[in-house]
């Protein structure tokens, strides 16, 4: 079993880390291709590329800037501990047992702008860049065209035919998959709410479900879809009743 996940815009820079393990992202070379494009930059040109505020343009100019391309533990941090968003909050990593890291490292694949797919473990360095952003680099017109052939091979690569991949991405990382092309079962959790009498799917609440649902997936050793459906994480519950597409089981609370 594999799961997918989205990276966070927010980043944990300071805490102290659990593990001296670490890796190399896959795709560093074609990461280190996109940032030197978007280092040749302006602060505005930013503003604009990412429609962002020019204070946040002013953070992410001086990322680009000081992005060194050779990564290491001086100047990096393993993806896992530095994303900092919903999801990750439900992942709630660094309460992880040292005895589940390498669980967590063979299962876990985070979708992202720059560095395509990332392993846990794999060493970032501070940056802003979301799937979606309509960034030219070389002859592809966007990053969907720069990242969908290479992370689809990567997934297979690491996968038997009709091994499960739990999509526990959003709609625009999961872009960067063509699941047309993937050998794997891919199943898709819905989480959805009750508000005012009726059920939705509440942003918020369903970013921190699906870390949860990771979480569940290391502490509970799932490997089987049945496993999967046991989630009782936050209060959520399978619901038969709401579920109409078998890959696309519903939790419901």
């Amino acid at each position: 079993m594999k799961v997918i996940v989205s990276p966070a815009k927010s980043l944990d820079l300071e805490s102290s880390l659990p593990t001296e393990q670490h890796t190399k992202p896959l795709f560093l070379d074609t990461a280190v291709q996109i940032q030197r494009k978007l280092a040749r930059m302006t602060k505005q040109e930013i503003a604009d590329l990412m429609s962002i505020s020019d204070k946040l343009a002013d953070l992410n100019y001086s990322r680009f800037q000081e992005f060194k391309e050779e990564h290491s533990t001086k100047n990096a941090r393993p993806a896992i501990y530095t994303f900092d968003g919903d999801v990750y909050d439900g992942i709630d990593a660094y309460t992880i047992p040292t005895d589940k890291i390498d669980a967590v490292q063979n299962k876990l694949r985070i979708l992202s702008g720059l560095y395509g797919v990332l392993k846990p473990l794999d060493l970032i360095q501070a940056y802003r860049l979301e799937m979606g952003t309509k960034l030219a680099v070389e002859d592809k017109n966007n990053l969907y065209e720069v990242w969908q052939d290479k992370v689809t091979r990567s997934l297979n690569a690491e996968m038997k035919a009709n091994e499960l991949l739990i999509n526990l991405a959003s709609n625009e990382y999961f872009k960067a998959v063509n699941k047309k092309e993937l050998k794997a079962k891919l199943i898709s959790p819905v989480f959805k709410d009750f508000k005012n009498g009726k059920l939705k799917i509440i942003s918020f609440y369903a970013k921190k479900a699906r870390g949860s649902m990771f979480r569940y997936i290391i502490d509970q050793n799932v490997e089987t879809l049945d496993n999967l459906l046991g989630f009782d994480y936050d209060n959520y519950r399978f619901s038969e009743e709401h579920t109409e597409k078998q890959d696309e089981p519903v939790f419901i609370r």
